[in-house]
């Protein structure tokens, strides 16, 4: 398996990102913001969590104007799976290759901790090998990830399966950290290819470090 990974100035999540999916046996390739295309033999594309621009106007604006953007639009539209992890989530969103936007932390902090989150639906290649009500416990970093859409918008997510992951304590109760709405703390697009959510996975590989519960988030990708 063929992982690429975008690299914006300010990017600082790119070589987690590759660690793990190297734990996980993926080939990996480094993509600079710049470049016009996506490797050909990508099989799954992610945009790496940082500062992208360095936060600057919105988190995510600026990013979605580089040159590597339309690339990845082209590649989502046949098809290609992408995952957006934190401020990878941030710049899909700006794109509009996922739904909603992420506004400032309700409670105006940025917030670096282990979270639990609940699996809402599996019906996906990405939580696939999770079941729907498992908790998992990975952690989050983030000023921006106060998930945000309407009300004819959130309706639409729930009826197609979109929301993916919600924000609960270790009993699956909802714990909202941020603000989002309904608590969400990962969406899909309506084809289910294009992924997005501000916890980081990638930083939940090994039980040494909090916890190895990334490691089955990550794995469903393998099994497309």
């Amino acid at each position: 398996m063929k992982v690429s990974i975008l690299q914006f100035p300010g990017t600082n999540c790119e070589y987690d990102t590759e660690y793990a999916f190297k734990k996980l046996g993926a080939d990996t390739e480094i993509v600079w913001h710049k470049s016009q295309n996506i490797p050909n033999d990508t099989d799954l594309l992610v945009v790496a969590g940082g500062f992208s621009y360095g936060d600057y106007l919105r988190s995510g604006a600026i990013a979605k104007f580089s040159p590597v953007m339309k690339a990845v639009a082209e590649y989502a539209a046949e098809g290609g799976k992408v995952l957006g992890i934190c401020n990878g989530f941030q710049v899909l969103t700006e794109a509009g290759l996922l739904p909603g936007a992420l506004k400032r932390n309700e409670g105006l902090h940025f917030i670096s901790k282990h979270h639990h989150l609940k699996v809402v639906s599996n019906d996906n290649v990405f939580l696939k090998k999770l079941s729907n009500g498992d908790v998992v416990n990975i952690p989050i970093a983030h000023h921006d990830g106060n998930y945000y859409i309407d009300e004819a918008g959130l309706q639409e997510l729930e009826a197609n399966g979109q929301v993916l992951l919600k924000y609960t304590d270790a009993n699956g109760e909802i714990q909202n950290p941020n603000g989002s709405v309904e608590s969400i703390a990962g969406i899909c697009n309506k084809e289910k290819n294009v992924f997005g959510l501000m916890p980081h996975p990638e930083r939940a590989m090994e039980a040494l470090l909090g916890s190895a519960d990334g490691v089955n988030m990550l794995q469903g990708f393998f099994e497309s």
